[in-house]
């Protein structure tokens, strides 16, 4: 489970910083496995993802602020676990699986047209319609 924040943080910056993959220093989340379904990306599907990597965002700052704070190892796991917890409730929360947001990030990561509407729906003002 202790690996749920770093997919989480590389999917979350990668779409908040409109960074392509390929432009990374860092290792990126693995490719779904070529049996993988193509997630489902309707408008509903999209503003649940917005919508929930705005949550992520927010709550990787605090996670990773809490565990650059931590000096016991002890305290990092727990803080690590939290988060862990944290984030899949954020993104639960949006009606979506940690799996089906992952493959959606993953898909924004690598489709512009896809990483666009998900950034428009994160910047639209609440409760404005989609146009």
């Amino acid at each position: 489970m202790r690996l749920l924040i770093p997919s989480l943080a590389a999917a979350a910056l990668m779409v908040a910083l409109c960074v392509p993959a390929d432009a990374q220093n860092q290792p990126v989340l693995p490719a779904p496995e070529q049996s993988t379904p193509a997630p489902d990306l309707s408008d509903q599907k999209l503003d649940a993802t917005a919508a929930a990597l705005v949550q992520v965002s927010s709550l990787l700052r605090d996670y990773q602020e809490r565990l650059q704070q931590a000096t016991q190892p002890a305290d990092k796991q727990r803080i690590a676990e939290e988060g862990n917890s944290a984030l899949k409730k954020a993104v639960e929360a949006q009606g979506l699986t940690i799996e089906e947001y992952n493959s959606i990030i993953v898909v924004a990561q690598n489709d512009q047209e896809v990483r666009n509407k998900i950034l428009q729906r994160m910047h639209r003002p609440p409760g404005e319609e989609k146009q």
